[in-house]
């Protein structure tokens, strides 16, 4: 007999052999037939497998929130199966649930297309209607590797041949069709519905290896219901419509070549939100109590290898040698020079907690299928900072950071939707006692903060725990902008000490901490929070004065000129064209604000305010407009100083 043990407490023997199903039946018949799932000690299961022991039980039902992975996993089975029923002799690869959905590469010679999307998954929803079964079978390693390799699954037969000695082969069959697979899966493909939809076709190398075969990967969304699955689509329409490349050619801030893979070219509109954006932030760290500093883009191998990010970055560092035998890199982060500015000279306690920030240039190389315009770049610039401490202090210092982080994200015009707590990975430095107290130390920061952080473990980095900060951006989106890191290794590395009140060397505490992230990805998100639509004081272009005649040329000049001196960012057009037209091409540049003048406005020294996205105007002086405009224009930080003057 095995005892499981319910949700509620109770705790009920079942005879050994038994399944999941079986415990659902003994319930009750109509449990059994909802019960998708079962979770035992933490582990989902099959319906239909044997329930080898006892312990903490519980049985998932379809709508539960847990079951949208297994929906994800079984509907790219499905979407394997149609695949290869359409275009026999494609070659199955791997296909996993993802966030939002699923995917699955596969080996054929010929090119799939999105025409191709319609009849795939109407084959789809033939294999959920056939209610084909599930079924889980334990093979024979060897057999299972002669099994694929008959059926010309070189790719299977490769997973299994390296997957460790001591792994249970399991396969699934779905009917008369088969995958290697560790499972789990629903009852049969009727669970797995059909709100799903096939959204894009991409490029895959094989264990993504440039140098194995090229694959066709085929991605999806599944949801439980046909509700979710619209909503869903409508939110990809709409990051679609969001996307900062379109917007951002539109608005005219940068563009990216091949002839500089990763890297961007600032246009001057551009420059000018990135100096806005950087300005503000400067304010935000001079207030804070930073010191700002500028470490070397080029160093030597041999201070690459003290740090340790040698041996660990050195595939994503861009490395170049010298005529004199020197082998140099690119610097891919600003930490190791930190430390060096901390070690010149002696150190006192009375100096700390000393905060070091810099926006930092860096280079890592990403392989270009992976580029993604602003969100995934080779050259980024940091706004990077290290806070060296005592221990004492590190509670103190990144609550205060907790703080600051939120405030900035919400003055950006992005909330912090949570904090996620990063636990120890399963390779680490340190021991368990040193993890067990860098993390304790975290966990009290964050609620001294006022703030639960989520716990999510093992994603902590390789030296000590850390925080990530999660927002949220206008149409529900998450992103990770925002970390603090605890470190111990790299001041011990790089033997950075201070002289404490017993007059004996101490090592300092780093805490690395990062509020954008890096200025490019960070502006990217801000496009697509906004779509463009800036609040005034980001706004790269804040006015345009646009003239209705060519007669009110000289007053539109005149207007430019005082707006410009009340420090608006403003533009001029005086083109020979309607006016309906001049506002209509604006908009698509997002500016927020257009005054249009003609004669009359000449006449009485007014201008008629338009605001981006409204038919609406508001006829005022051009002293009421400075007035309004630059009001509205003031940065948040610098709103609230005024207002405490």
């Amino acid at each position: 007999m095995i005892d499981l043990k319910f949700p509620d407490g109770a705790v009920r023997q079942y005879p050994a052999g038994s399944t999941a199903r079986d415990v659902a039946t003994s319930i009750s018949p109509s449990l059994a037939k909802k019960a998708v799932l079962a979770e035992l000690n933490g582990e989902q299961r099959d319906m239909g497998r044997v329930l080898e022991t006892g312990g903490d039980f519980r049985l998932i039902m379809r709508d539960d929130p847990e079951a949208l992975y297994t929906i994800r996993h079984d509907t790219a089975h499905v979407l394997a199966e149609a695949v290869q029923t359409l275009f026999p002799g494609t070659q199955v690869t791997i296909g996993p649930a993802i966030e939002d959905g699923f995917y699955y590469d596969f080996y054929r010679e010929e090119p799939f297309s999105t025409d191709d999307f319609a009849a795939i998954e109407k084959e789809m929803a033939r294999i959920v209607d056939r209610d084909a079964k599930f079924e889980r079978e334990v093979w024979d390693r060897d057999e299972a590797i002669v099994f694929f390799e008959a059926r010309g699954e070189k790719f299977k037969a490769e997973l299994i041949k390296d997957l460790p000695e001591n792994e249970t082969i399991t396969l699934y069959k779905q009917g008369d069709w088969i995958d290697l697979c560790r499972g789990p899966h629903f009852p049969s493909t009727r669970h797995v519905g059909k709100a799903f939809k096939l959204t894009k076709l991409a490029g895959a190398y094989w264990r993504g290896d440039s140098k194995r075969e090229q694959l066709q990967r085929i991605y999806g969304t599944a949801w439980a219901t046909k509700e979710d699955l619209d909503a869903y689509l409508q939110r990809l329409e709409e990051a679609e419509k969001r996307d900062h490349r379109r917007v951002g050619k539109a608005m005219e801030l940068f563009h990216m070549q091949e002839e500089g893979r990763g890297m961007v070219f600032w246009h001057p509109k551009g420059w000018v939100l990135w100096r806005v954006l950087e300005a503000y932030m400067r304010r935000r760290l001079d207030a804070a109590g930073y010191v700002e500093v500028k470490t070397p883009q080029v160093l030597d191998r041999k201070f690459w290898e003290a740090s340790g990010h040698w041996d660990k970055y050195r595939p994503n560092m861009f490395v170049c040698e010298t005529v004199e035998g020197e082998t140099l890199s690119l610097k891919p982060m600003n930490c190791p020079g930190h430390v060096q500015i901390f070690d010149q000279g002696q150190r006192s306690y009375r100096e700390l907690p000393l905060r070091m920030a810099e926006f930092g240039a860096c280079h890592r190389y990403e392989p270009s299928g992976s580029l993604h315009g602003l969100m995934r770049v080779r050259g980024f610039t940091q706004d990077d900072a290290h806070i060296f401490c005592r221990e004492d202090q590190i509670v103190e210092e990144t609550a205060e950071f907790i703080k600051l982080c939120r405030s900035v994200h919400a003055d950006l015009g992005m909330e912090t939707a949570y904090i996620s707590l990063g636990t120890r990975p399963e390779q680490r430095a340190g021991t368990d006692e040193f993890w067990d107290k860098a993390e304790a130390q975290m966990l009290e920061a964050a609620r001294a903060a006022g703030s639960e952080p989520v716990v999510t473990p093992g994603d902590g980095a390789f030296y000590a725990p850390k925080l990530d900060f999660i927002v949220k951006d206008a149409i529900g989106r998450e992103w990770t902008c925002g970390t603090i890191q605890l470190d111990y290794v790299l001041p011990e590395r790089l033997d950075a000490t201070y002289i404490a009140e017993d007059g004996q060397k101490h090592r300092p505490v780093m805490l690395h901490r990062a509020i954008l992230g890096s200025f490019e990805r960070f502006i990217g998100i801000m496009i697509e929070n906004y779509a463009g639509a800036f609040p005034l004081w980001l706004a790269p272009v804040q006015a345009v004065v646009a003239t209705i005649t060519s007669d009110a040329d000289d007053y539109a000049r005149e207007v430019m000129d005082r707006f410009k001196a009340a420090g608006l960012r403003t533009e001029i057009d005086l083109r020979n064209e309607k006016v309906g037209y001049k506002v209509r091409e604006h908009s698509v540049g997002k500016v927020p604000v257009i005054a249009v003048v003609g004669r009359k406005e000449a006449e009485e020294g007014k201008v008629a305010i338009r605001r981006l996205g409204s038919q609406e105007q508001t006829v005022v002086t051009v002293e009421e407009a400075i007035r309004l405009l630059t009001d509205e224009a003031t940065p948040p930080d610098l709103r609230r100083s005024l207002a405490a003057v």
